[in-house]
């Protein structure tokens, strides 16, 4: 493998729109992963892909042996990137795609000597080369400090040949910090970000933790009778912001809508300021706490802005429920607004008693989807610090449904498996619901993906933690001869719900290493003492999509390719077309890439056959030797660059 810093050499880089296919060899659950890396990719950098048109470079994503990819843009037409078995984790589909942007491992920089020590005779055999080091005439670290934390980091246990380390960290605090594939680290950005000159992200719209007195651009409405205030505490709670958690003196505030006081029905209207959307959907995620009464509000809206109406229209979206609590609560709101728009926060006093009122925090705007459903678990620490390994120490999720009606539960090994302790473990059930006498089954092609949110006040910087789990209607259970997405009512279990209903589980599938204890410890995944995971449960299609509303169209790959000299066909209007490559100087056309076309193409030239045979030869003979010499240089290259993760 190679080092983490960028290879040098502009001919090396992409274009900020990278074209893309994914092979028929990918599993499907990693096809929607990969979608949903790239889609990480447009939330915190520039970098967007798009399916391959018939572009001269592309990336041809492919299950091959192992997790690996080439190091920069070969300029070689077709580049495979390898995403096998056991691959498709989102934070190892950003580290192979890292490698694609131009950037080694880590630990193969010019300075790692002085951060880590490579322990050589306890590498497999023939891996060594997977821990060479780069000087600054290769590679370029663009300024950026040595990151322990960096996903394109190995672990400690890489390649080893035995049970020893291969990688000792000289500060001995980061021996169980390097080698995460949560999520990118904050300098994996920074360099990403320098590298291709980004100076703004894709999807990210807004953020704001009110630390500011500015209160990030957000203004008070004159059409109300009461106003939002910027406080760090209320004597009914909250006691402190959700930003800090008060750990911070002289710092974290949060915007709060007094109800103890005023009559009922009176209004506080927080506007923020001007946005401008792309995507034609967003996700608005905040933190909320009610220390007022249960009839009080928080509605939602978007002033809208278009040619028809300049000064603005309001639309409503959503009024927020909840009673009143003694801790902060995590909303997500979806919109779907394609003009200039401002997100409009309204509290409304509502009927009886109020001591405190409305606290809004660390909000986060982005054009993506949100997540169906929320499970926040509460008193973690004590859950962590009592719960057995193995069995006794799960805990289960209410149930939820998805979409298309399926009915399904998510268990958590507060502390890991028998086998496994001292680590979160995931699993997903379907569970017998409503719908089953109207469903599928065993249950096709659903992805359900269940992420441990990382409570950084700034969704950019978050390092969530994610599993995907798909359905295959026809993978059949390890224990038995059923299908294990069968129905529930067949091939599960009975169980019991709190409040004493019975129900039947499914087979649970996911992993017992969904998190370490000490990952899990870092960050901000406990956050007043609780852990939020984040739920979504969608169909998906061969091509990965999830084809959700709103949704940039991701054309179907034909299952029968007519398209000649290496063309992709995909369905456009349930119709086969070919995408045809092309080159500088050349390209294919016609209905199935069929015909050449070249910029000589239309330049007459009349020359005896022997001097036309005469010139063919020449210049078969000039492209061989050319051909000769790229490839020479290719496959020397293609040594030092492809990179195979384990």
């Amino acid at each position: 493998i190679q080092d983490r810093n960028s290879i040098i050499g502009d001919n090396y880089r992409w274009p900020h729109v990278i074209p893309y296919v994914l092979e028929d060899t990918l599993e499907m659950n990693a096809k929607g992963v990969i979608l949903k890396a790239f889609e990480q990719y447009r939330l915190k950098t520039c970098i967007d892909f798009k399916p391959w048109e018939g572009e001269k470079n592309y990336i041809s994503v492919f299950k091959g042996s192992g997790c690996w990819s080439s190091v920069g843009n070969l300029q070689m037409g077709l580049q495979q990137l390898s995403i096998g078995a056991n691959c498709d984790r989102i934070g190892t589909v950003q580290h192979e795609f890292l490698h694609a942007l131009g950037f080694w491992h880590e630990q193969s920089r010019s300075d790692r000597d002085d951060y880590v020590t490579i322990v050589w005779d306890r590498i497999q055999s023939g891996k060594e080369h997977n821990f060479n080091k780069y000087n600054d005439t290769r590679s370029d670290f663009l300024n950026v400090p040595y990151d322990y934390n960096s996903v394109m980091h190995y672990s400690k246990t890489a390649f080893k040949n035995g049970t020893d380390p291969t990688i000792i960290t000289n500060i001995p605090d980061f021996i169980d910090v390097i080698g995460q594939r949560m999520d990118f680290s904050e300098s994996d950005l920074k360099k990403l970000n320098r590298l291709y000159n980004c100076t703004s992200s894709l999807s990210f719209m807004d953020t704001c933790s009110f630390e500011l007195e500015n209160i990030c651009g957000m203004i008070q409405s004159s059409d109300d009778n009461s106003d939002w205030q910027r406080l760090s505490q209320v004597p009914a709670g909250p006691n402190t912001d959700h930003t800090n958690m008060g750990e911070c003196r002289d710092s974290g505030y949060f915007m709060h809508f007094d109800t103890s006081a005023g009559g009922e029905g009176s209004t506080a209207v927080l506007e923020s300021r001007f946005l401008y959307p792309k995507r034609g959907f967003q996700c608005l995620q905040f933190y909320l706490y009610n220390s007022g009464n249960e009839n009080d509000r928080l509605n939602v809206w978007v002033r809208e802005y278009t040619s028809a109406n300049p000064n603005g229209t309001l639309r409503f979206i959503k009024e927020i429920e909840g009673s009143p609590e003694t801790y902060w609560q995590l909303h997500h709101v979806p919109l779907n607004v394609t003009s200039k728009f401002r997100v409009v926060f309204q509290g409304v006093k509502g009927s009886g008693l109020s001591n405190g009122g409305l606290s809004i925090d660390d909000i986060n705007l982005s054009e993506t989807q949100c997540p169906h459903h929320v499970w926040h678990i509460r008193n973690f620490t004590h859950l962590l610090n009592t719960s057995p390994a193995g069995k006794k120490g799960i805990i289960y999720s209410p149930p939820f449904y998805s979409s298309e009606g399926y009915a399904f539960q998510v268990s958590l090994y507060v502390n890991g498996t028998t086998d496994n302790p001292f680590n979160l473990g995931i699993y997903l059930s379907l569970i017998s619901g409503a719908n089953d006498d109207h469903l599928k089954w065993p249950c096709p092609w659903q992805q359900v993906t269940m992420i441990l949110l990382d409570q950084h006040p700034d969704i950019r910087q978050q390092m969530s933690n994610q599993r995907s789990v798909t359905t295959d209607p026809g993978k059949f259970s390890e224990s038995s001869s059923n299908y294990t997405w069968d129905r529930p009512s067949k091939v599960g279990s009975e169980a019991t719900f709190p409040n004493g209903t019975k129900y039947m589980r499914g087979p649970g599938v996911g992993t017992s290493a969904f998190l370490t204890h000490e990952r899990l410890r870092t960050r901000n995944f406990i956050k007043e003492d609780g852990v939020y995971i984040l739920l979504t449960m969608e169909g998906i299609t061969s091509t990965g999509s999830t084809n959700q509303p709103g949704d940039p169209e991701v054309p179907n790959f034909c299952p029968d390719n007519p398209c000649e000299n290496d063309g992709v066909c995909v369905v456009v209007n349930r119709m086969p077309v070919c995408r045809c490559p092309a080159g500088d100087n050349w390209w294919y056309m016609g209905e199935k890439c069929e015909r050449k076309g070249s910029t000589h193409e239309n330049t007459v030239i009349a020359v005896s056959s022997t001097i036309t045979v005469f010139v063919v030869m020449l210049i078969v003979t000039i492209t061989t030797a050319v051909c000769l010499k790229k490839k020479y240089k290719q496959e020397k290259e293609n040594k030092e660059t492809v990179t195979l993760e384990e």
